[in-house]
């Protein structure tokens, strides 16, 4: 059943594709592009529940915009309308009495008005300033009711608008990453390696023991040991891993031998101003030995550590 469901609705959104008016669809798009003030949305039921979805997601795209429950106008919330707005009604029908309602006064703000329909010959359309209709032959509704296929073709319509005028205008994958600061997609972005790496070192020089730094290991709690010189160039790093493969070559004689003998001399680093994700997939590059942990080195000088563990409580993984 599902399958035969799928198949449904592939049809009727290819006949919206191949059906749909792009003439007026690049003029619906140049609107909205020329509009200096808010793009508003507004609709009745489902379409009203599409028209809030666009409306976020222009606002998060660079595109000022913002939804307004059709009810809500005529209470007050007509007073956010200029002459510099575009206000874009959703209607399957075009014979919504709300929407209806609410045109003369739109108007009378001086606002540009937008329709979506279904129906070309209907009230809103003709009342609108430019009306685009969505072609459709039916609603995958087994009565051909319930708004389905109309609101896939609203939504599909609202998403190549919001990604035209993110094109149009410019906005740069920085600008969605301070738009969106507290999900995963803006920790890839704008997290950078200095903003979690740790600064409490587990530092260690190539002449000294490894039985003299145990302790330096155990206690910094990172999974190894950075060797550097006077000024703190990094000259290796010593794991987890090496004192285990270290111990099991050369038994009880690996205490007297020194950092220099053990380390390993070409270790994979980041640095401070590098994005976190970057360096998560950098430590991540070989998919048969990820690295846990990295120095961060700047002018070849250590200035922190960052471990895969870090990577993941920051949350981006």
């Amino acid at each position: 059943m599902l399958k035969k469901l799928f198949e449904m609705q592939r049809v009727e959104l290819n006949y919206f594709f191949d059906a749909l008016d792009e003439v007026k669809a690049r003029t619906f798009f140049e609107a909205c592009a020329a509009c200096s003030g808010l793009l508003v949305f507004t609709g009745v039921g489902k379409s009203g529940l599409v028209a809030e979805k666009i409306a976020a997601t222009l606002s998060s795209t660079g595109t000022r915009a913002l939804y307004i429950p059709t009810i809500n106008f005529i209470h007050g919330d007509l007073g956010i309308l200029s002459s510099q707005d575009v206000l874009i009604l959703l209607s399957k029908s075009g014979e919504t009495e709300e929407l209806l309602s609410l045109v003369p006064f739109a108007k009378r703000k001086g606002a540009k008005l937008l329709s979506l329909t279904c129906r070309d010959k209907s009230r809103l359309a003709a009342s609108c300033d430019v009306n685009v209709t969505l072609p459709m032959r039916r609603e995958l509704c087994p009565f051909d009711l319930v708004p389905t296929t109309s609101t896939a073709m609203q939504l599909l319509f609202g998403d190549v608008l919001a990604v035209a005028l993110m094109q149009a205008k410019g906005f740069t994958l920085d600008a969605y990453a301070e738009n969106h600061p507290a999900g995963s997609i803006g920790k890839k972005l704008l997290l950078t390696v200095e903003d979690i790496m740790r600064t409490d070192l587990p530092l260690c020089y190539k002449d000294d023991m490894l039985m003299d730094v145990l302790v330096e290991l155990s206690d910094k709690r990172c999974g190894c040991l950075l060797v550097v010189d006077e000024v703190s160039k990094l000259l290796g790093i010593f794991t987890d891993g090496d004192l285990r493969r270290a111990i099991q070559r050369e038994r009880e004689s690996i205490l007297q031998l020194r950092m220099e003998d053990l380390m390993c001399m070409e270790p994979i680093t980041v640095s401070p101003d590098m994005s976190a994700w970057d360096a998560m997939k950098r430590m991540q590059k070989d998919p048969k030995r990820w690295i846990l942990t990295a120095p961060v080195v700047r002018d070849e000088r250590v200035v922190g550590i960052i471990r895969m563990h870090d990577l993941v409580q920051a949350g981006l993984v």
